[in-house]
Order: structure tokens, then C-alpha cells, then sequence
């Protein structure tokens, strides 16, 4: 008998992950194929399924040997053994060293999010201050997202909170502008931000180009690290000001001084000296990782965040680290040091493909004694904190998943509901949103919005946007997963609503062939009273559950949370809409010229009004696009004009 031919079930605790049973032996036959291809060179590989999704991507300084380790699954833990029944394909990419081969593999990891790898799930972006580059005055301003803005950025800042306070101290201590380009171009004197002292006023030529320079690489030089320096260089400016007997200027020092000093306060125990630098420190229990990143930039405690890498219950904690380290700094610069409290596997190999990402030497310290140790130990029981806050979470909802099951007579426990609400005033602006709830919490990531494009429906018809965005979200669940192998089905539907809404849903899903999947409608109680809702399933009576249940409290909690999600949604688009203007409606008026129009008349209506010769007059607008306007606004004029 083969031994590889064992049916490898698919992972109990995971069913998003489940598969149809694939012997050892199908995988084990792909990939001894591939491996008589492959040299001895490092290089990153794929494993694949048979829909050519990536299962998992590893690194290797020699890929012959580290793939055919795979050869041999009764070495492999279980979870490695169901990857390597499901492998189907195999793609390999070379790369001249090993540490190239650990970036590649830290970019396609956080790109593609293998199900077998360990998964760092972070989709949120860190606010940075921006020095701009792109006026002969630059600004210093608060940034998020893209990098596409021509400056120098510095950061991270674990939130817009501690960023706010940081450019609050900067302004005081520098005294660079924050105001937008357009402002600083129609000012003619000073603004409140130079009387208080927190801007040079460049904008009404109260300092000189070259003073205004110093002072931005000042503000560099800060943001950089070089701190002392800074300091030691107005301590002696302040010194001889006040010898000068310049009073007033010494005190300018002097505030700038303090200011500097705000913003290098930290109450963390053994901060000092700590100019530009990262504290990671990692944390297991049950199965699970919490990871704390405390961030010190120009010797400012910026903040701290926790995160909690996926994994299997086997992965020891070193090779956690080293995912990490990897995937968190894949698309964000590495300070010169991070400090940790445990060193990662291939700690050298990390740190090398650390410094060439960063352009510059970053060094991983394991401290063992003094302050830099209180700090990691600090850290440390930050993220013992946050797990156990977060294991104690998990375990709640998957109780009340549980209870789910047993009051609305599922099956299972599910673990992906999907709720759905609507949200419009009188039909306008029309919007439905989808969030979803599982084991581990809200997930947000996956929540949706759908703007109601039919136009054939009556205003206000909440039936009929039900059904089109329930149409909308499972025909695509249809054709992009449609052996539900990929955990986008959900397992339950609530719908925010009574008979009506589910006749609707039910509706939708006969057109689309489905049926198999659990539908429930929650309507509110008499006059609105939560706690007295009535719940909705096919082939059953509605029904009530005690108003003390805390199945109720937990599905009224997702309820509203749809509620509140669609109605916010709906405002975001409603107020789009009461920006735009009427001269939108105008083809070849764009922002340019739009721009010069309001300028010149104040207003849309005073440009509706105008006549031909008085849009004529605005800078910009030519002869034809002046004739365009008053057509526009004057349709009875244009039909009996002459040509």
C-alpha cells in the first residue's frame, strides 16, 4: 500500500479553508515533477490549487532542497500535510541572493494572503507628517495613504491623535505654514497662526526666503533625529539674545525651546535616548499571537498598536516574528533599530533584508538589562494584555454564535453572517450596506456598499432594493466562488426587516437557484421598542425571544450596526450630491474653468443668469464655450437665435 495514500481532511477549526479529501500522494507526485526542474539557486516558490489559487509562498537560499522536504509529508505537521494534498501547481521565481528572495516573499505574502502562510492582517495605513517639496514655501501637514506628494515623509504615528500633537509642538517650535497653497496665494497679511505664534507668516513676506529655509531643515533635522543638535543650537541662539539684552527674541527662543520639549515628552520607562526606533514584542497563548509595536520617531513616543498575526496552533513563535517583521515592514520604511523581545528565525537574514529595504543599516537588539529591557518587558505585557482581551472576545462571540444556532435553529454555529439594511429619504440618494460578523468579531474589511442603480424602481421601494443588492452580492458570490471553497458565502443572512423584505430575499434566491442558505428577517417591535422584536424564518411562524436573552442583545447589536452603516453611507452621498453644482451638468466645464466662473460671479445662479457678453468677459472662457453656457441656461433663447 502506498503510505501516502491517507485522505487528508481539511482543517475542523477552519472551515473557510475546507476542501474536498485529496490524497497525500496526488501532491506529493506534482511536486516531485517541479522539483526535477529546479536548481540549487535561492529563489521564492508557489504551491497552487487546482483553481490556481496560491495555497502558500515560501523562500529558499537552496530551492531544489527546501522543496523536496515537501516530498516527504510524514515529516510535515498536519496543517503542512493538507497543504500539500491540495497542490496542484507549482511556480518558482529565482533571485540572486537569499535576502532578495525574503523580500519577494514578504511582498507576495501581504499581496496574496496564502491561507497556509502566516498572515499579518493589516489593512489600516499609519497618518505621517509631510515636509512638502513642491512650492518655494513648503508646508508641514499631516499625511495618509499613497506617497505621491513630491516631500519628505516621517513617521509612522500609531494614530491621527498622537500626529495632531506632534505638528501642534512642531508649528510652535518651527513655526512653518500648514495653510493649503491656494490660501497662502490669496493672503495679503498675517493670520491668527502668527499672531499666536505658531507660523512665520511667509505668505505676507514676514520672514526671508532664507530665514524660512533654515527654519524647514530645522524641522528636518528633528524629524530625522538629530534632536541634541537642535536643541544646543536655540538653547545658544537664546543664550546670546539674552545677553544682547533682545528680550523678546530670547522669549521666542525660549517658547520654541518648551515646544521642543512637549513633543520629545514620553511616559514610557526607558525611552531615553531612543531617537528613531521600533519596539516589537510577541506574545502566545491558546494557540494564538499578539504582537505590541510600540514607534519612537525624533525621540517622541508616537504611539502604540497591537496586532494578531493568523497562523496555525504549531507555529512557534520565532518563525511568527520573522513573518512579522517581514510583512509589517513590506510596504513601510524600517527605522534604524528595532528592539524586540525575542529574536526572529533567520534573525540575520532579516535584518539584512531589513537594511537593504530601508537603504540604510538596521540593526535588531534583543536588550537584557536596564532601561531598554523595562521598555521591552513593557511591551511585552502590552501584548499579553491585548491577547488574552482578545481571546476572552473570541470566546464571547463564539458563545453567542452558538446560542444563534440553538435560537433560530441552525445546524451549526455560523461563522459568517451577513446583515443587510437600506437607507434613503424619500428615494434619493438610494444606498444598501452589507457588513459581516464572525468568530473573531465584526469584520470590516469585508463590509460593502451598494449604491442602488436601477431606475425603474418607485422611490422609497425598500422591497425592490433588497432584492437588487441581494441579487448583486450573491450572483457574484455565485460566479467568483462557486464551490464555496473560499469562505465568501455567508452562513446566515438577517435582513432588517419583516415578511415584506424576506418574501423579497426569498425571491432572489429561487431566481438564482439557491437554496440552501439561512434567512432570517428582524422586524422592530410595536412603536419601535428594541426588545420587543419579531423574527422572521421561512416555513415558521414569527416569533419572539426573551427580551433579557443575549442572543436578542447580540442580534440587535448587528442589526443596528447595518443600520448604522447604511445610514452613514447614505450621508456621505448625499453630501456629494449637495456639493455639486449646476454648472456639473455643462460639457467642457471642468474644474479649471468652473473655478474662474465662480470667482468672477460669486455664484452658479448669478452665472445662469448672466449674459453672453458678461461670460465672455471671465478669464478663460472663450467665445464657443461662453455661447455653450448661455445655450445651457437659456434653452427658449437658443431656439430662436439666428445662426
Amino acid at each position: 500500500m502506498d503510505p501516502y495514500q491517507t485522505d487528508i481532511p481539511a482543517a475542523v477549526d477552519d472551515p473557510a479553508t475546507a476542501t474536498t479529501a485529496r490524497p497525500l500522494a496526488a501532491g506529493v507526485t506534482v511536486i516531485l515533477g517541479f522539483l526535477a526542474t529546479l536548481g540549487d539557486s535561492p529563489g521564492v516558490y508557489r504551491m497552487l490549487n487546482g483553481r490556481g489559487d496560491v495555497l502558500y509562498v515560501g523562500k529558499a537560499k537552496n530551492l531544489k532542497k527546501r522543496v523536496a522536504a515537501y516530498t516527504k509529508p510524514e515529516r510535515q505537521v498536519l496543517r503542512i500535510q493538507r497543504m500539500i494534498a491540495e497542490t496542484a501547481g507549482m511556480e518558482v521565481v529565482t533571485t540572486r541572493t537569499e535576502v532578495e528572495a525574503l523580500l519577494l516573499e514578504s511582498t507576495l505574502i501581504k499581496s496574496l494572503g496564502p491561507r497556509y502562510n502566516i498572515l499579518l492582517k493589516d489593512d489600516k495605513t499609519f497618518p505621517h507628517i509631510l515636509i512638502t517639496a513642491d512650492h518655494d514655501w513648503p508646508q508641514v501637514l499631516k499625511h495618509r495613504g499613497a506617497r505621491t506628494r513630491p516631500g519628505e515623509y516621517f513617521g509612522p504615528f500609531a494614530s491621527a491623535g498622537s500626529v495632531n500633537q506632534a505638528l501642534a509642538a512642531l508649528q510652535r517650535a518651527f513655526l512653518l505654514r500648514s495653510c493649503t497653497d491656494s490660501v497662502f496665494a490669496a493672503r495679503t497679511r498675517p493670520c491668527l497662526l502668527f499672531q499666536i505664534k505658531r507660523c512665520s507668516a511667509p505668505c505676507a513676506d514676514r520672514i526671508t526666503p532664507e530665514a524660512y529655509r533654515a527654519l524647514v531643515e530645522g524641522a528636518r533635522s528633528f524629524l530625522s533625529g538629530h534632536s541634541q543638535a537642535i536643541r544646543h543650537d536655540l538653547t545658544a541662539r537664546m543664550e546670546a539674545a539674552s545677553e544682547a539684552l533682545e528680550f523678546e527674541e530670547a522669549a521666542l527662543y525660549r517658547d520654541r525651546l518648551r515646544a521642543l520639549a512637549r513633543v520629545r515628552a514620553s511616559p514610557e520607562s526607558g525611552a531615553e535616548g531612543l531617537e528613531n526606533a521600533d519596539v516589537v514584542a510577541l506574545h502566545q497563548a491558546g494557540g494564538a499571537s499578539s504582537v505590541q509595536v510600540f514607534f519612537f520617531r525624533a525621540g517622541c513616543h508616537c504611539g502604540n498598536r497591537a496586532y494578531f498575526p493568523s497562523h496555525g496552533r504549531d507555529a512557534e513563535a520565532p518563525e511568527v516574528m520573522a513573518a512579522f517583521l517581514g510583512q509589517f515592514y513590506a510596504d513601510r520604511p524600517p527605522p534604524p533599530e528595532i528592539l524586540l523581545n525575542l529574536a526572529p528565525a533567520e534573525a540575520g537574514i532579516v535584518a539584512e533584508a531589513l537594511s537593504e529595504k530601508a537603504k540604510h543599516k538596521v540593526t535588531l537588539l534583543l536588550p537584557k538589562r536596564g532601561d531598554r529591557k523595562r521598555l521591552i518587558d513593557h511591551a511585552t505585557d502590552n501584548a499579553r494584555d491585548a491577547l488574552a482581551r482578545r481571546l476572552a472576545e473570541s470566546g464571547a462571540w463564539r458563545q453567542l454564535l452558538d446560542g444563534v444556532a440553538t435560537a433560530l435553529g441552525l445546524e451549526a454555529a455560523p461563522q459568517r453572517i451577513e446583515v443587510y439594511d437600506n437607507s434613503h429619504i424619500q428615494g434619493s440618494d438610494a444606498v444598501g450596506a452589507m457588513i459581516v460578523a464572525g468568530p473573531e468579531g465584526l469584520l470590516k474589511s469585508a463590509w460593502r456598499k451598494y449604491n442602488i442603480r436601477s431606475t425603474t424602481l418607485t422611490p422609497g421601494d425598500d422591497f425592490g432594493m433588497m432584492r437588487e443588492v441581494l441579487t448583486r452580492r450573491l450572483s457574484r458570490a455565485q460566479k467568483e466562488d462557486p464551490d464555496r471553497e473560499r469562505g465568501h458565502w455567508p452562513d446566515l443572512i438577517l435582513i432588517d426587516g419583516g415578511q415584506g423584505q424576506l418574501t423579497s430575499v426569498l425571491a432572489v434566491l429561487e431566481e438564482l437557484g439557491i437554496d440552501d442558505l439561512a434567512i432570517v428577517g428582524i422586524a422592530k417591535g410595536p412603536d419601535r421598542d428594541a426588545g420587543r422584536e419579531r423574527f422572521f424564518i421561512p416555513g415558521r411562524e414569527p416569533f419572539m425571544l426573551p427580551p433579557r436573552d443575549p442572543v436578542l442583545y447580540f442580534l440587535q447589536r448587528l442589526r443596528d450596526e447595518a443600520h448604522r452603516f447604511a445610514i452613514g453611507t447614505h450621508r456621505a452621498r448625499r453630501s456629494q450630491g449637495l456639493v455639486r453644482s449646476t454648472l456639473d451638468e455643462v460639457a467642457g466645464i471642468g474644474a479649471r474653468r468652473k473655478k474662474a466662473l465662480l470667482t468672477h460671479f460669486g455664484s452658479a445662479r448669478a452665472v445662469a443668469e448672466a449674459s453672453l457678453p458678461e461670460l465672455e468677459a471671465v478669464e478663460g472662457i472663450s467665445r464657443t464655450m461662453a455661447k455653450k453656457l448661455h445655450d445651457h441656461f437659456h434653452p427658449e433663447e437658443r431656439e430662436i437665435r439666428p445662426e
